[in-house]
């Protein structure tokens, strides 16, 4: 039996969005938004890498092919730097507490589902 997809689809199309809109609110000025960049690089080309990781993620299957996997972990620690637990003690945090609850609801959605694919093939394997 094949593994309901929608639960992480869901979750990575939810970390799209969001990122979308910190990019939005990044590119318009909005407040609150994110550092234009930080000491490694700048963020509107990470949210891109961060936002291409989760579409690639969904294209390839995130349940059904490795690849598909890979892609959903990456593209769920690449929204954690955005919205992990970090956060709680950002100066900003009383405004963004929304995005990064939902961003880290959505996170382990993702990581559960992956966890709990890959260990149910682990459990099939011959001994």
């Amino acid at each position: 039996m094949k593994p309901n997809q929608q639960p992480i689809t869901a979750a990575l199309v939810s970390l799209i969005i969001l990122q979308i809109i910190m990019l939005l609110a990044l590119s318009a000025d909005v407040a609150p938004h994110p550092p234009a960049q930080i000491p490694l690089f700048g963020i509107a080309p990470f949210l891109a890498v961060a936002i291409t990781l989760a579409v690639s993620a969904i294209i390839m299957g995130p349940l059904y092919s490795r690849a598909g996997q890979i892609l959903a972990v990456l593209a769920t620690f690449a929204a954690l730097l955005s919205f992990g637990p970090q956060k709680y003690v950002d100066a900003q945090f009383p405004l963004i507490w929304p995005a990064v609850v939902s961003g880290q609801i959505a996170a382990l959605v993702v990581l559960i589902q992956i966890g709990q694919i890959r260990f149910a093939k682990s459990d099939m394997q011959p001994r």
